[in-house]
C-alpha cells in the first residue's frame, strides 16, 4: 500500500458522493467524460495514470475497494477505508510537523474541524504550498499533488483534512476527526 492509494480512494469517494448528489461540476472538463476514467483521475489529482492504476490494483487486492457489478469501475468499501483510516493509518503513514511554512490549512486548522476544538498552541497545521495564504507548521500531505487536486475538490479536501485529524491528533482529537469523518465516510 503507498499514501497515494487513499488519495484515489478519497477521490472515488467524493465522486460517488457528487453522483448521489448529481452534484457534478459542471465547468471542469474532466467531468463530461467519464469521472472514474484513469485519464480523468490523472487530471483531478496530479498522479499519472500508471500510478492510478496500480493504486486501484493494491486497493482491490487489499480489500479496500470492489468492482462494481454495473458499472466494472473501482469502488471504495467504505467500511474497510473507514476502519483502516482510524486504527492503522497513523501507524503506516505517520505524520510529523516539521518548521514554519506557506500553505493549504490541514486537520484541525481546516472546514470540517476548525472552532469544534481548542488548540493547545496557535500554530496551525498547514501542508506546504507556495500559494497558500496561511502561515503554520508543516505537515507532508499523503501525495505531493494534494494541494493542487484539492483546489478542484472540496469533498477531497474535507476527507484529506479528517484524515490529517487523525494522524496528527492525539487520542481526543483524533477520536473526534474519526467520528467526523465516520459521519461522512460511512453515509451513502
Amino acid at each position: 500500500m503507498k499514501s497515494q492509494d487513499l488519495v484515489v480512494l478519497l477521490k472515488l469517494v467524493s465522486l460517488e458522493q457528487a453522483k448521489n448528489e448529481r452534484d457534478a461540476h459542471p465547468g471542469d472538463a474532466a467531468y463530461h467524460a467519464d469521472p472514474y476514467s484513469v485519464r480523468s483521475l490523472e487530471s483531478a489529482l496530479g498522479i499519472s495514470k500508471t500510478e492510478i492504476n496500480a493504486s486501484i490494483n493494491r486497493s482491490l487486492s487489499s480489500g479496500l475497494a470492489v468492482k462494481d457489478r454495473e458499472s466494472g469501475h473501482a469502488k471504495p468499501n467504505r467500511r474497510n477505508l473507514h476502519n483502516f483510516v482510524v486504527h492503522g493509518l497513523k501507524f503506516v503513514f505517520p505524520a510529523k510537523p516539521g518548521a514554519m511554512t506557506r500553505g493549504i490549512p490541514t486537520a484541525f486548522a481546516a472546514a470540517p474541524l476548525k472552532n469544534l476544538l481548542i488548540s493547545a498552541g496557535e500554530y496551525i497545521y498547514v501542508w506546504p504550498y507556495a500559494k497558500g495564504k496561511d502561515m503554520g507548521q508543516a505537515v507532508e500531505p499523503l501525495y505531493k499533488s494534494v494541494p493542487q487536486a484539492i483546489q478542484k475538490d472540496d469533498r477531497l479536501y474535507e476527507y484529506l483534512a479528517l484524515i490529517d485529524g487523525v494522524r496528527l491528533g492525539n487520542q481526543r482529537e483524533a477520536g473526534f476527526a474519526a467520528e467526523r469523518l465516520s459521519e461522512r465516510l460511512l453515509r451513502k
